[in-house]
């Protein structure tokens, strides 16, 4: 890099989810040390398809020091146990993937291997049925379970209205220093030597300078691709849809604790259960069926009256080359995009922003710090879009030539190395960093219909009697909590005030 600069002032360009976490949380531990203004424009509406959430967002909650029933009436937000995938695998088969792990594994054993061997012994059982998540999801029960017990952990997420949850963010931003300014940047001036970024120029003529900027400018990239041509690769020959269209309806009268993802005819559906209504879109590829074909199946397919028209979005599958470029780094829709398939939208800009605080460069720009931030994101974006891959490419759809065109993808090596692992010995492995655990990778390979053909030889150690006696013991341990804790609603009432 040509020169150092101590960063003493950060400018975030955009508001939204992916801006005013980012300032919340820079904010929020680098404390006095920078100063931090954000610009956004109210004329500019922002994406919002990320409304689902993964566990680790409960880290953001607790690092900000957010109370949680406060978070939860402010946000509108709901429990996530899980989410359910309808017609992936077939046409009115359904899966769960949930937050939690299937029964109790030992130290170098995973539970599955034994309930591999039961199966294969003639004693058949739904991996499911040891799964706490997943008996509290499809009962619609949920509280917080307080045990030290591994085996009633009881992880989980949200759903939550994402602009409400941007608003939120934007009052604890405010109340800890972050200044707002209102304005639409219409360009950025450099630094004729070093070719950083100096300020942003509003349409008005005032000027916003910094010393670093974080580009949450969503799909347009104004920063790190108009003015530091980071370069985008395209995946669309992986994850070929292009397109979503969203459509909020009324909630339902029983708000279910998990997400659901129903395969159409050239993509899929979500419905995201929030207080005040449903989140409703369809992800889909536009080379397979029209705008409004896409319409109309979201339009049969709702479960409740709509709320507003729908809203088409467009996109390109990908990420963002190098999305720390001299003195900017892409966070959120900026960085790249990855369908919300698996609720990672969210998490990305979380992740994104973690790792820059790691890395802060609190003394100037460090070409180790940026070859660094940039591996790791890669990485990050690689396992993310190989898992989403899977959903895919596993699939026995015979229906719509989408669907048989997905079984003939030339998926990347690295996950057919998982693919082949799997079906062929039973064994996950989780790769360093991968946001998505071995029980993740597990529940989607069933759910998809792929059985290994073997188990792990220490799965032979009890019994066959020892065996089924441990597997009913689990199926009851598991299945207890789920008859016990209150409903869904019912604990969104008594711990929100609703």
């Amino acid at each position: 890099m040509p020169v150092k600069t101590k960063v003493s002032k950060v400018v975030v360009l955009g508001g939204g989810t992916a801006g005013w976490m980012s300032a919340a949380l820079l904010k929020k531990v680098l404390g006095d040390t920078v100063s931090i203004e954000l610009v956004e424009s109210e004329q500019i509406g922002a994406v919002g398809v990320g409304e689902a959430t993964i566990p680790p967002i409960q880290l953001v909650n607790s690092v900000l020091g957010l109370n949680e029933a406060e978070f939860l009436r402010e946000t509108n937000a709901t429990i996530k146990l899980a989410i359910k995938f309808e017609n992936w695998k077939q046409q009115g088969h359904s899966y769960f993937h949930t937050f939690g792990a299937p029964g109790k594994s030992t130290a170098f054993c995973h539970f599955h291997h034994y309930w591999t061997r039961a199966n294969q012994a003639g004693h058949p059982s739904d991996l499911w049925d040891y799964d706490l998540n997943y008996q509290c999801a499809i009962n619609g029960r949920f509280a917080h379970i307080k045990s030290q017990d591994p085996v009633f952990e009881l992880p989980y997420a949200y759903h939550f209205d994402a602009s409400l949850y941007a608003k939120f963010l934007r009052k604890i931003s405010e109340a800890m220093g972050v200044s707002r300014t209102e304005g639409i940047v219409k360009d950025a001036t450099l630094n004729s030597e070093t070719g950083m970024v100096e300020s942003l120029l509003l349409d008005d003529g005032r000027q916003v300078a910094g010393d670093f900027f974080i580009d949450c400018s969503g799909f347009r990239g104004l920063l790190i691709q108009s003015k530091c041509g980071a370069g985008y690769d395209d995946w669309s020959h992986l994850l070929p849809c292009n397109s979503a269209v969203a459509m909020p309806s009324e909630r339902l009268p029983e708000t279910l604790p998990y997400t659901r993802s129903i395969a159409h005819q050239a993509g899929w559906q979500w419905r995201i259960p929030l207080q005040h209504r449903n989140g409703n879109g369809m992800v889909y590829c536009s080379h397979y069926i029209s705008d409004d074909e896409a319409i109309a199946t979201l339009s049969a397919n709702l479960d409740t009256a709509p709320l507003a028209d729908p809203k088409i979005i467009r996109f390109t599958t990908g990420r963002t080359r190098k999305p720390w470029s001299r003195n900017v780094v892409a966070v959120g829709l900026s960085s790249g995009f990855l369908e919300p398939l698996e609720s990672t939208s969210i998490h990305l800009i979380q992740s994104a922003v973690v790792r820059l605080i790691k890395l802060f460069p609190h003394n100037g720009i460090d070409a180790a710090n940026v070859a660094e931030y940039n591996k790791q994101s890669e990485i990050e974006y690689l396992q993310v879009r190989d898992f989403l891959i899977l959903h895919y490419f596993v699939n026995e759809r015979q229906d719509s030539p989408f669907w048989r065109d997905m079984q003939q993808l030339d998926i990347p090596a690295s996950l057919r190395h998982k693919i082949d692992l799997f079906e062929s010995t039973g064994k996950l492995f989780r790769e360093q960093e991968d946001l998505f655990a071995e029980s993740s990778w597990l529940q989607v390979m069933l759910g998809q219909g792929i059985t290994p053909r073997d188990y792990h030889p220490l799965a032979n150690a009890p019994s066959e009697h020892k065996l089924l006696e441990m597997l009913a013991n689990l199926r009851a341990v598991k299945a207890k909590p789920a008859a016990e804790l209150p409903t869904h609603d019912e604990f969104l009432k008594s711990f929100c005030g609703r």
